[in-house]
């Protein structure tokens, strides 16, 4: 087993053992935010005829020429089209219909004239603006033809996706399966948050917010519990997670007489691959897989909130987007002044939580305050966790850093744009 990787080797040599997951077929209306596992090809046309994009008339263009606001064209008003219905009733010179967006152009009609462009008067209608060939037109199979692959696989699902699947009349998809995660909390002193504090126990808050996180993405958490500081409960607990596509275990993979996960994990047939990544919060963590008896994934995290989280963030949603079947798995980044200086030994990567502020043009980055890995709170007034290179021993106020964007609501904009 490898000790004390690099952040990118220990990240290099998870992603290396994690599969994509299978395909399921699922309802189209539950496949929002799943990732496609088929190509998905059209066996219709969009639209499936010409059609009008507004209320109006259809015309044909020879019967307008020349006409304006002052000397408007007027035609016979010869029939009607709404949506839905069937037009195969030819326009004849020197006629118009009334049509309804949506609604079938009516044979040789070449244009729709905007009914705000017109006045009718009984069965005559006075064209006022010429429109372009095929104006106010939607053509048959402007959008999809026949045998068009209109989405591939590894395309997220998304409003568009379903309306786009609704419309090719797709009411069941191959997506990738969700990742089953087991997760597991260790330790005599912890409680469930309804628990006794009192004698020094602490509420086992990692269990929640790491099950969030799985939420988050679309995994499905499956909590196991908190295993007392036994050899016998741990590996109890975790035979249970063995079954799922990742275990996680939050405390207990450390070095001292009380850390009883590791030795669990191999007495279960896990290989473990690392323990120890040289980064600050998290070095103690560990991950492995199952050779024999289950087929999870492990991730040993550290006990304390942030390093957990901070982990699960580099570490295991990475994996689990990949499982998914996602393109992109990392967070957004982007590059931000630091307001204040930063200092640290060299050696390790630390990951800064900070708050985030647009002035202007310009990102500005500020530490979260006290860093410490069982400050809770940290993370909870963090946007970003800025990334300070292990070789560094200083960042100054006003040196551009990198951040990676933990709060999507920072990337939403104020104005509209336009």
């Amino acid at each position: 087993m490898r000790t004390g990787l690099t952040p990118a080797e220990a990240l290099r040599l998870i992603l290396e053992e994690v599969p994509v997951l299978p395909p399921e077929t699922v309802a189209a209306t539950a496949a929002l935010g799943r990732v496609l596992a088929e190509p998905v090809a059209s066996s219709r046309r969009l639209p499936p005829y010409d059609n009008s994009a507004m209320d109006g008339y259809a015309l044909r263009l020879a019967d307008v020429v020349g006409a304006g606001s002052g000397r408007p064209a007027e035609l016979h008003v010869a029939f009607e089209v709404a949506a839905g219905a069937v037009a195969d009733k030819p326009l004849g010179e020197g006629e118009a219909a009334r049509i309804f967006t949506g609604a079938p152009l009516p044979p040789r009609a070449d244009a729709v004239v905007r009914q705000e462009d017109t006045e009718r008067d009984g069965d005559r209608v006075r064209i006022r603006v010429v429109p372009e060939p095929r104006e106010n037109v939607r053509d048959a199979g402007e959008d999809v033809e026949v045998g068009d692959r209109v989405l591939e696989p590894g395309v997220a699902i998304g409003p568009a996706e379903l309306g786009l699947l609704a419309s090719l009349g797709r009411s069941v998809v191959a997506v990738h399966q969700s990742p089953r995660v087991a997760i597991l909390s260790g330790g005599d002193e912890l409680v469930e948050p309804d628990g006794d504090v009192a004698g020094g126990r602490i509420v086992s808050s990692n269990s929640w917010s790491l099950a969030a996180h799985c939420r988050q993405l679309g995994a499905e958490p499956l909590y196991l519990g908190i295993a007392r500081d036994t050899p016998d409960d741990v590996e109890a607990h975790l035979r249970a997670g063995m079954g799922m596509d990742v275990l996680v275990s939050s405390a207990g993979v450390s070095v001292g007489d009380r850390d009883h996960v590791r030795g669990a994990l191999e007495g279960l047939g896990c290989r473990l691959l690392f323990w120890g990544v040289e980064m600050k919060p998290g070095y103690p963590l560990a991950f492995g897989r199952f050779e024999s008896g289950g087929r999870a994934l492990v991730f040993g995290l550290p006990g304390n909130p942030v390093s957990a989280m901070v982990t699960f963030e580099q570490f295991v949603r990475p994996a689990l987007r990949r499982m998914m079947g996602f393109r992109s798995l990392f967070r957004p980044r982007v590059q931000a002044r630091l307001a204040e200086d930063l200092r640290k030994k060299a050696g390790r990567l630390h990951f800064v939580r900070v708050q985030l502020e647009r002035r202007g043009e310009e990102i500005v980055a500020t530490s979260t305050g006290n860093q410490s890995s069982g400050v809770l709170r940290s993370m909870a007034l963090a946007q970003g966790l800025l990334i300070f290179p292990a070789e560094e021993t200083r960042l100054e106020a006003g040196d551009t850093v990198t951040v990676q964007v933990l709060d999507a609501d920072f990337l939403a904009a104020a104005t509209p744009g336009f």
